[in-house]
Formats: structure tokens, sequence, C-alpha cells
């Protein structure tokens, strides 16, 4: 199994991302709190560390692919999962919050905060403070960095948004698009031209 993935960003979901790496695309979980780190648009390179699982249903099974954004997110995420109650999925969801807070509540023994994660409830707090406090000193070091103010869209966005869902463009590959252009070009003032310059982006990408 791999721990790494490098690829070009193909498609982007609530909780997943979709890289091409040299022709095959791979779907990546990603934790709500490392999404919000992976601000690449469409078409760019998205590097990844990754954490594997088989799951077998029967006489079949299938890998999914959990993505951080460096491997001390995965190192921390594995804690998570070596809780007996807390499978990947479950850890998964519950890192929503950023790291250094997650831990420090389980250092603290804080089962009120950690109910505030989703799919947390009384038990599986009190099984994630009895097998990990004490033991979470590293990541409480860790110092999250702060979140990236989102930019605001002018008013011609929301026109050039609408015309691109309309020719299907899925919508977080339609709002990346608008806002890399944007923050490249802040002269722009109509759809029309913002549009026309999302088109040629596209066509010399192909090229």
């Amino acid at each position: 199994m791999f721990t790494r993935i490098s690829g070009t960003l193909v498609e982007r979901g609530h909780e997943t991302v979709v890289l091409d790496v040299n022709g095959l695309g791979y779907t990546i979980v990603l934790p709500p709190c490392v999404a919000e780190k992976v601000t690449q648009a469409i078409g760019e390179r998205v590097h990844l560390e990754v954490h594997a699982v088989l799951n077998i249903d029967g006489n079949s099974g299938h890998m999914t692919f959990y993505g951080f954004t460096n491997a001390v997110e995965r190192e921390f995420f594995d804690a998570l999962c070596s809780v007996a109650s807390i499978g990947p999925r479950s850890a998964a969801r519950a890192f929503s919050q950023p790291m250094s807070a997650i831990a420090l509540a389980i250092d603290r023994g804080d089962h009120a905060y950690l109910k505030t994660l989703p799919g947390i409830g009384q038990q599986k707090a009190r099984d994630i403070v009895a097998k990990l406090q004490g033991k979470v000193a590293k990541f409480l070091l860790i110092q999250d960095p702060s979140p990236v103010a989102v930019q605001a869209m002018p008013d011609f966005a929301d026109e050039a948004l609408a015309v691109l869902l309309q020719l299907e463009y899925r919508r977080p590959e339609a709002e990346a698009m608008i806002r890399e252009t944007i923050a490249e070009l802040p002269a722009l003032r109509d759809a029309e031209t913002l549009l026309a310059e999302i088109y040629r982006r596209k066509a010399e990408r192909r090229t």
C-alpha cells in the first residue's frame, strides 16, 4: 500500500477529491478540517499523505484512501483509528476541527468538547480519552494555520457561475475557476470577459 500521492485535481466533491495520476483516477476522502486546506483549482497539482484501508465485503473488496496535507495529520488520524470504537470513517468525520484543538480536549479529558465532533457520542468520547490521554503531546505542539480569508466575489461572478452551471460544470469546479481567474486578473469587471478568460485558460491547458 502506498502512503503518498501526487496528481492533477480533476474533480472535487463535498468530502472527496479525484486525482489523475498517469491516467488513473483516485478518489481520496478528506476529513473536513483537511478539505479546508486543499484549495487548489481544477487542473492544478495536489500532493497528499494517504492512509489506505482495505474494505472486505463477502468475496470482494475495495480500497478507501484518506488524504492529509502532511504526515502529522495522518499520524493523528491513525491515533484516532487506534481507539477500538473508532473506525476510519468515524475518525474522518470527527476530524472536523483543528488537530491541536482536538488533541487539547483529549489531553484535558474534555468529554463535552469531544461530543461536539460529528459522530462522537458520550461513549466514544470516553473511549478516546481512555486510549489517548497523555499520548497526544506531539499534536499539541503543532500550530494549525490561521484560516485563509475568503475573497469576496463581485456581483458579476454570480452571473458567470450561473452560466457555467448551465453548461453542466460542477459547482465546486466552476467556483474554483472563477476565484482563480479573478484573483489573477482583479481588473475584470463583467461576466462576459470573465467567462472568455476562463475558456481561454482551459484551452491553453488542453494544448
